[in-house]
């Protein structure tokens, strides 16, 4: 066999989905929902100028980041459902803490409580976090939907997505140097007129529905699982029992 067959042979790589996470926040107080998205600068590699919520992958700190409270023993057993790998409690706490840090560093948002001079112990990637005061709030997210980048990208990520009431921002910085150009807040159809990538096409009609059923802890609503099987687009139920799939 020649050299240049023995390379047509080979298999493309497929690049394992990092664990990642994003925060939707939803301003609900004032009657009609507003939800926050940034609008990702044109000089960025990925995804430029596209419209999306805040968010990335997980890093190594947020497993060992000190919270003012923890996440709803509901939310973790939803987190835990189909997660590859080896499943733990301390990978879907590191999830949440990813999405307020990554929504901090990208919006300047702080979705966590005042801890005063015991900030001063933060690990690495969270210093300027608590050095406003504050410690990530966990309690309030609610974990809401999960999408796969499909094989073939550059770059794949296992997304989780967490959904929280706008009244839990506990205080605001000013970024100027961050991933999004602009921050704003938009209804649902103000939002169907920006340039978004598909996925978040998908997750915003999702959360459209969702919001009609509201965030009650009590409420045992299914997480829509977004994945590519075979190059066709899937739309899977993940319950405390048997995934449900759904066109």
């Amino acid at each position: 066999m020649s050299h240049a067959s023995a390379e047509a042979d080979k298999k493309p790589v497929t690049l394992k989905p990092r664990d990642a996470a994003t925060l939707i926040i939803v301003d609900s107080d004032s009657g009609e929902p507003r939800v926050l998205m940034g609008k990702r600068r044109e000089t960025q590699v990925f995804m430029p100028g596209k419209y999306v919520f805040p968010g990335g992958r997980v890093d190594k700190e947020d497993r060992l980041a000190t919270s003012a409270d923890e996440l709803r023993s509901s939310e973790v057993a939803k987190l835990l459902m189909d997660m590859k790998g080896t499943p733990s409690s301390a990978r879907a706490r590191a999830l949440a803490l990813a999405a307020i840090r990554e929504t901090f560093e990208e919006a300047g948002l702080l979705i966590g409580k005042p801890v005063g001079a015991a900030a001063a112990r933060a690990i690495d990637g969270w210093k300027d976090f608590v050095a406003a005061g504050y410690l990530p709030s966990l309690a309030p997210l609610t974990f809401f939907a999960r999408a796969v980048t499909p094989p073939g990208r550059p770059r794949r990520y296992d997304t989780r997505f967490f959904c929280v009431e706008a009244h839990h921002i506990g205080h605001r910085i000013d970024i100027r140097d961050g991933e999004l150009s602009s921050l704003d807040w938009f209804t649902f159809e103000q939002i169907r007129a920006l340039d978004l990538p598909s996925i978040t096409r998908v997750v915003l009609e999702d959360l459209a529905d969702r919001l009609k059923v509201g965030w009650s802890p009590a409420t045992d609503v299914p997480v829509p699982f977004y994945n590519n099987r075979n190059g066709t687009f899937r739309r899977i139920l993940l319950t405390a029992g048997e995934a449900e799939s759904s066109t």
